[in-house]
């Protein structure tokens, strides 16, 4: 199976501006795909396009990323409903450098072919409006421009408020590739579905000013079951930044992945082969309960993601929620871990030196004290995993960071508690 073949059985084709893109991949080509640098990391939903980048490099293409630089200063009007804040010169170089060390946990940037970062600021800093307007946009037809389905739904989103700086977007973005084409011989741009406009004006544009074939792929925006964004957790954007998102966030958002997502999701973002893939998925008919899919999933991306170090910490507080000890952990680690748990706020002084199910039962955990009693006496309370009897008392040794604690009755029913 070659490598155009291997994207469309797995679900990595939407459209394409030439259908002998499949024959010109028989050779080594150079491609390229661009970044937003709004931010000091890259997002899950970034992982697609990352990994269609690696997919080609592995392949023995020459693979390109752009952090936009420039175009990150204007902010693209694509999908969008409203203008982006605009960001300073000095915020996009902070974030180009979290982007750098993004990209090359997947990307290879050494050896014989290896990927090259450019920034299309480089080539834009110097120009004048006169010479963007006189040799760039001359060359764009404005009717052209507004038939862009990005154009036009971002025109109908917004009531017709969309600026000439986010219009214009798709002229500096078509210029990216004929300066990536004359200067590394680029012949192909590659993005997610909302990318087609920019794309497109890209083709266009080293078409007709350079008469050779260029070509541009995209690929579906990838969307969970219900129809949510992927990347996306309750609300808060999934990020490769372990600063930004836990690994234990990262691992746990790829393990409860629901069983109608894990395929797909495997096939997008595993390198496992599709027979490899196939085998999972029979494993989960026959044993849904085992949740193998979801596991290989998680366990191969925190693995990439954030290495062997860092797969061994999502593991290990994945045990530490699910019954183990909270030894060793931070007070930050515990919040992260225990996060969806009920949880209740006490004076230091309403529990150093009282009985633990005394506090347990004040801080609302159980009805009554005289039941927290019973459960201790029983067997069935533990503090920070281990099993403790009615006599136990707090100690300040207990509080991790002198503020968490984490109180669990029975196996399952876990309970944070905070001092302050």
């Amino acid at each position: 199976m070659n490598l155009f073949e291997e994207l469309k059985a797995r679900g990595l084709v939407e459209a394409l501006t030439d259908p002998e893109i499949s024959r010109a991949l028989e050779k080594p080509m150079t491609v390229y795909c661009g970044f937003d640098p709004s931010a000091k990391s890259l997002q899950a939903g970034n992982l697609v396009s990352i990994m269609v980048l690696r997919r080609f490099q592995l392949a023995g293409h020459k693979v390109i990323a752009l952090v936009g630089g420039a175009t990150g200063l204007i902010g693209d009007p694509s999908g969008k409903s409203a203008e982006r804040n605009m960001l300073t010169v000095e915020q996009v170089d902070e974030n180009k450098k979290g982007i750098r060390e993004n990209l090359s946990r997947v990307l290879d940037f050494d050896g014989p072919n290896a990927a090259i970062m450019v920034d299309n600021y480089d080539w834009y800093k110097g120009m004048s409006a006169i010479e963007f307007l006189r040799d760039i946009a001359v060359n764009f037809r404005v009717p052209q421009m507004l038939a862009k389905e990005s154009v036009k739904k971002r025109l109908e989103a917004s009531e017709g408020a969309l600026t000439f700086t986010e219009f214009s977007y798709q002229i500096l973005q078509g210029n990216d590739f004929l300066h990536l084409h004359d200067t590394y011989g680029c012949t192909m741009e590659i993005g997610g579905a909302d990318q087609w406009g920019n794309i497109t004006a890209g083709t266009d544009l080293v078409r007709r000013m350079r008469g050779k074939a260029v070509y541009g792929l995209t690929f579906p925006l990838l969307l969970d079951s219900t129809g949510k964004k992927f990347g996306k957790s309750e609300g808060n954007a999934l990020f490769l930044d372990a600063s930004m998102t836990s690994v234990y966030d990262w691992y746990q958002y790829f393990l409860r992945s629901a069983d109608v997502d894990v395929i797909r999701y495997l096939k997008v973002f595993s390198m496992k082969s599709l027979d490899e893939i196939a085998a999972l998925e029979e494993a989960m008919k026959t044993h849904p309960e085992s949740r193998e899919p979801q596991k290989a999933l998680a366990e191969e991306l925190t693995r990439l993601i954030h290495g062997d170090a860092g797969l061994a910490t999502a593991l290990g507080a994945t045990k530490t929620l699910f019954g183990g000890d909270t030894a060793g952990k931070s007070a930050e680690e515990l919040e992260s871990i225990f996060k969806d748990v009920k949880s209740a706020e006490m004076a230091k002084g309403e529990i150093l030196g009282k009985p633990v199910f005394m506090v347990a039962a004040d801080a609302g955990m159980f009805a009554s004290r005289g039941e927290a009693r019973r459960m201790a006496k029983q067997g069935g309370l533990s503090l920070n995993g281990a099993k403790i009897d009615d006599a136990r008392v707090f100690g300040e040794e207990d509080l991790a960071d002198g503020r968490i604690a984490i109180l669990r009755q029975g196996k399952k029913n876990n309970f944070l508690l905070r001092a302050i």
